[in-house]
This record gives C-alpha cells, structure tokens and sequence, in this order.
C-alpha cells in the first residue's frame, strides 16, 4: 500500500475516532447506573486504543522533526487527559468527570488540528 494513502487512511481514522469520543459528552455528564459507568469507560479505552495506533503511525510517517514532535506532544497531552478522564469515570464522580471530559476534548480538538493538514500532503 503507498504511504500516502495509509497516511491518509490513519487521519480519517483519527477525525472518525474523535468525532465519537467529542459525541460522547451527553453520556459522561449525567449520572448512570454502574453497568453503564463500566461500558462507558470500556468505550473509552477502546477508541483511545485506536487512536493511538493511528497516531502512532502518522507520527512515524512524518518526514518533518518538528511536526513529529508537535504531534508526539499533542497527542501525550491528550493521552495524559484521557487517563484522568477514564480514572474519572471509574470513580462515577459526575462533577469529576465533566472537568476531565473537558480537558480531554479540548486537547483532541488540539490534536485533530494539528494532524488534519496531513490527510491532504
């Protein structure tokens, strides 16, 4: 496969992988039975799994030092916050996890920005 097309495959992942984790926020913010609590955060991993992967990939496919390391810092920050956000969630603490959530769509919005111009090169 060329690299330009998986690259490509990896950013369209990536804005997908995003797009369900920022439509997730009417479910973190209410509060839930401890079933839903547990599927929610399961949830949560799952498209963090992904988008790690995907990022994995677009940063080792870029031919740019500082882009890398914008994207490698972006994406820790993301990761740093999706860690709270799934500890958050663990705890059902409603008013907790809406500050994580917070935090950790703000910095995928960061994110998907930075890695988006990649899907055109």
């Amino acid at each position: 496969m060329d690299q330009g097309m998986e690259l490509r495959g990896c950013v369209c992942r990536i804005k997908s992988s995003a797009l369900e984790i920022l439509s997730m926020e009417e479910d973190l913010v209410t509060d839930l039975d401890d079933d839903l609590w547990d599927l929610i955060r399961r949830d949560l991993q799952l498209k963090a799994t992904f988008l790690y992967i995907d990022l994995s990939c677009v940063i080792t496919h870029n031919e740019c030092e500082e882009r890398r390391e914008e994207i490698t810092l972006l994406a820790n920050n993301f990761f740093y916050f999706m860690d709270e956000l799934g500890d958050a969630v663990a705890s059902q603490s409603v008013s907790v996890v809406k500050v994580c959530y917070g935090n950790a769509a703000c910095s995928l919005r960061e994110l998907v920005a930075a890695v988006a111009p990649m899907a055109a090169a």
